[in-house]
């Protein structure tokens, strides 16, 4: 059955909460151009609803999501995916309400970017995590723009280079996730999304100007320098090897 018509991200209401659902698990939640211009519709919508107080964000299947669609990538424009990424993850930034997350699965490259530009998350047993860009010929740069303010220096340059993967307790450690839970992070989150229930429009407009102050500087200053060196990675020899090996699952070549 053709099911491009789809929706690749699915919402309900809960409460003055907003569900977000990133539901596009055949691809395992990779960041597709629609899977981006659906959220981003989405979070402007819960933005603009007086009643919303706070978005979750959450996912389908076994991955939270794996970063870039790499098939769009080895064959589309390498410049209209990080300049989509990038405003994607300054309308998480600036969206007047908070938004949470809620990660049972992996998560994997631009997806840690979508972590790093909400105001809480939480990551269950079976969360993974990793940056693995360098092994593709590729930098995690657009991502940085909300990961380097918020994550410990010393653990991004490691992870950064190494593509190691991690569990959620290191998760948050170096501040890529604020909770570690031993179950469900749903459950854990309840406090979380109560308080943000209890707390006025403009007090959390406010509260979250604050604490994204940082961020938004980050945006403001290296949006189009990251983009653009994300944009010449993408089109490079060693980016167009490591993508294509990896949709063949080979190593590559500098593999040793």
């Amino acid at each position: 059955m053709d099911d491009s018509s789809a929706p690749l991200v699915r919402r309900t209401d809960d409460r003055g909460i907003a569900v977000l659902t990133l539901d596009s698990p055949h691809n395992r939640n990779a960041l597709s151009g629609r899977l981006m211009d659906q959220l981003h519709r989405a979070l402007d919508e819960a933005g603009a609803d007086p009643g919303t107080r706070g978005v979750l964000l959450t996912h389908t299947g076994t991955v939270f999501s794996a970063g870039a669609d790499l098939s769009e990538a080895v064959s589309g424009d390498p410049a209209a995916g990080p300049l989509r990424l990038a405003a994607l993850l300054r309308a998480i930034v600036e969206l007047p309400k908070p938004v949470v997350a809620s990660v049972t699965g992996h998560v994997r490259a631009g997806g840690l970017g979508l972590l790093g530009a909400c105001d809480v998350s939480a990551a269950g047993p079976d969360a993974t995590f990793a940056f693995t860009e360098a092994r593709l010929g590729l930098a995690p740069a657009v991502i940085s723009l909300p990961l380097l303010p918020r994550l410990d220096p010393r653990a991004a340059t490691r992870y950064y280079l190494t593509g190691e993967k991690f569990g959620p307790a290191e998760a948050a450690r170096i501040g890529l996730t604020t909770l570690a839970c031993d179950g469900d992070p749903a459950e854990a989150l309840q406090p979380v999304l109560d308080g943000l229930r209890a707390a006025s429009p403009q007090g959390l407009a406010e509260s979250k100007r604050l604490a994204t102050a940082g961020v938004l500087r980050a945006f403001d200053r290296d949006t189009e320098a990251l983009a653009a060196a994300s944009a010449r990675l993408f089109a490079s020899e060693d980016a167009r090897e490591g993508m294509t090996a990896f949709l063949q699952r080979r190593p590559p070549r500098w593999a040793r």
